[in-house]
């Protein structure tokens, strides 16, 4: 059975529609990044279609999924009124929008349409900033996920301003400028991107729900711990970054370990955290244990290789073989993790909670598919070892075989969550995905603006 705290207020955050607008749009490009991934991996994509992959997933998918999750976590966690609801609705569409046609443009190998998909990105990301900025400013004592929430607003800001001039230098070549090529500041936007915008948000998520979901707190050797990763990680990441793109060996070095320091810092707690836990098994705490292990072993294998060579473009995330394990093994597996609690306990809340003592209602545990989503756990993980073995040097079809069992996770994990809403969402699928699901009573409560 899930954990509902008693101290989390649900109604303190918006209507039911606003994140879940967002992860329905989310699960769309999961769906479609592990398409075009299936396509990579038999050898039959069509123009740029590894950097199509890449966005549909971190930029679709998982940031889209973090942009819709802090709107929703900041005013329940916090207790600030979101700053507006009209903002939070027009970020969705100016990135969907971005998303996508970055994605067609890269398929298309339309290079000159990248600047105009670029800037509806752009917009979009600093259209989320201005919002969250504006909503997280009303928190009167921002605690630790508070402040990684602030520090990641700051890092789709520079990602966004970084990924405007990579479009700009596709289409009309603007670089090199003071001696800043278009591969270091390819190299700076992805170390910002991965490191910066999703490790930094993820990892103050985790403290919260690490804690609130294993019932247990931090102690002893966690709070050090917390504090070596919440001082030395940020300016770990900000390093990395610059070296890369001066290219500065020493400069990056030491930005790699002091990244590693704190990504092992946060592996080590949230494994704590997870033996300590007396709660029963979850599909979000199996997750997130595949999430401590996979984040343990990527900074030890990823220490040495920035130590020898941190501008390689082969060790932008760790050696060779690795980014699936950083990217599947701990990004994936916390976003999947954490909306298989999301999505079912928004709607129960919305659906159920009026109801308790009037009549019999479902846990929120029993609003998805137990058995598929154990399913698409294991096929998931198999798939992104299959695909991290073949990066490492392993043979052709590991990578196939990797792919196809990927997506079969994907389509499952998407299919049993767009269950829940379609089976018990008080509204129609449709009217969530488009935004009408406001009524007289939510604008009444939370406010026009």
């Amino acid at each position: 059975m899930s954990v509902v705290p008693d101290d989390i207020d649900a109604e303190r955050g918006p209507p039911m529609s606003t994140p879940l607008r967002h992860f329905v749009v989310g699960l769309g490009f999961l769906l479609a990044g592990l398409a075009v991934g299936g396509l990579v991996a038999a050898g039959v994509a069509p123009g740029l279609a590894v950097l199509a992959h890449v966005h549909l997933l971190l930029v679709g998918w998982v940031c889209v999924t973090i942009m819709g999750a802090m709107t929703q976590f900041v005013p329940v966690w916090s207790g600030a009124p979101l700053h507006s609801r009209r903002l939070a609705s027009a970020e969705l569409w100016l990135v969907g929008a971005g998303v996508a046609g970055l994605a067609v443009a890269l398929l298309a190998g339309r290079v000159a349409w990248l600047p105009v998909a670029g800037s509806l990105l752009f917009a979009g990301i600093w259209t989320f900033g201005y919002n969250l900025a504006r909503t997280l400013a009303r928190v009167d004592s921002p605690g630790v996920t508070e402040r990684h929430f602030a520090l990641g607003v700051g890092f789709f800001a520079l990602v966004s301003v970084l990924g405007i001039l990579l479009a700009l230098d596709f289409a009309v070549p603007v670089l090199p400028v003071a001696g800043v090529t278009h591969a270091r500041l390819l190299a700076a936007h992805a170390t910002l991107a991965v490191f910066g915008v999703i490790l930094t948000t993820v990892f103050g998520a985790l403290y919260q729900l690490g804690t609130m979901f294993t019932q247990t707190e931090l102690h002893g050797v966690d709070v050090h711990l917390r504090r070596v990763e919440e001082v030395g990680y940020p300016v770990g990441v900000l390093l990395l970054a610059g070296g890369r793109l001066v290219g500065s060996p020493p400069v990056a070095r030491v930005g790699g370990v002091l990244v590693v320091l704190g990504a092992l810092s946060l592996g080590v707690v949230l494994g704590r955290k997870l033996l300590e836990t007396r709660v029963p098994r979850t599909p979000m705490l199996s997750r997130y244990a595949v999430v401590a292990g996979a984040l343990l072993l990527w900074a030890v294998l990823a220490a040495r290789t920035w130590v020898a060579d941190p501008l390689a473009r082969s060790a932008w995330f760790g050696p060779a073989g690795v980014a699936h394990l950083l990217l599947v093994g701990v990004v994936a597996f916390v976003v999947a993790g954490t909306l298989y609690h999301v999505v079912p306990f928004i709607v129960w809340v919305n659906r159920y909670s009026d109801l308790l003592g009037y009549e019999k209602v479902p846990m929120i545990d029993d609003l998805y598919v137990d058995r598929v989503a154990a399913v698409d756990f294991w096929a998931l993980l198999g798939g992104g070892a299959f695909v991290a073995l073949h990066e490492a040097g392993a043979p052709g079809p590991l990578a196939v075989v990797g792919g196809a069992l990927a997506l079969a996770g994907g389509v499952l994990f998407a299919a049993n969550l767009l269950g829940v809403l379609w089976r018990h969402s008080p509204q129609p699928l449709s009217r969530v995905v488009l935004g009408r699901l406001v009524g007289p009573a939510d604008a009444a409560s939370q406010g026009e603006k």
